[in-house]
């Protein structure tokens, strides 16, 4: 099939989040809060089992009083952060600051990467003709780290759960990006890592492919079967 236009998601497709460790130590660094070592590594894994890191891994259990939230975290901007800090609040850390620091810290580019072929099969289905968008689940604006990482120019729309006030798997989200691209959602192939959320596109008439959301290091090519489902022309 030949597609007109191409949705990514953001986090565990396009772009990934650092890892729980290295997220603690910019915190802390920048905070100037000294904290040995061996003691750094056992809150980043107290953190991360918490599910404290936008992007990262998802708790292991959610609190009671958290579970309301957490259900429609990304329907605004304000959830979200309660959702996220709440977690962070689970683990007992060296200063009551560092929770909206954290929080503020995973909203950096620096706290992402792209994937390795992320540039690469973007540009080629814009050299293809094709219009791209990105739909995600967040509670905050993205595009600046799209822009410092050189990838906003080849993105036409960003649909962003918190602007709307829905979260995938809700159609309507993806609805709103097919008519940011002008696109029939029949002609539209949705990229995503995530089968509950980046699945609700199937509902709407779109094709769903799905990648792996693993680190960086080890995913570096596994956009590059969109280019093939693409079908515009030769891979480049």
């Amino acid at each position: 099939m030949t597609f007109k236009g191409v949705l990514f998601d953001f986090s565990g497709t396009l772009f990934r989040i650092e890892s729980a460790g290295s997220w603690l130590r910019a915190v802390l660094n920048e905070a100037d809060v000294a904290v040995p070592p061996d003691e750094v590594r056992r809150y980043a894994m107290k953190l991360a089992v918490a599910g404290a890191l936008p992007g990262g891994s998802s708790p292991e259990r959610v609190p009671r009083e958290l579970a309301g939230v957490w259900a429609t975290r990304d329907e605004s901007a304000e959830l979200h952060r309660a959702a996220y800090t709440g977690l962070a609040r689970q683990v007992e850390l060296p200063s009551p600051a560092l929770y909206d620091a954290l929080y503020e810290r995973h909203m950096t580019p620096a706290a992402w990467r792209p994937y390795a072929d992320a540039a690469e099969v973007l540009g080629t289905l814009r050299r293809w003709g094709l219009g791209i968008g990105v739909v995600s689940n967040i509670g905050w604006d993205l595009r600046p780290v799209f822009r410092a990482h050189g990838l906003d120019a080849l993105v036409d729309a960003y649909v962003l759960s918190y602007e709307h006030g829905v979260q995938k798997p809700d159609v309507r989200l993806f609805r709103t990006a097919c008519e940011a691209l002008g696109q029939d959602p029949h002609d539209v192939l949705m990229v995503g890592d995530d089968r509950g959320a980046d699945g609700g596109a199937a509902a709407l008439g779109c094709s769903v492919h799905f990648v792996d959301h693993l680190p960086v290091e080890e995913r570096p090519a596994g956009l590059r079967p969109v280019l093939a489902l693409a079908g515009r022309g030769p891979l480049p």
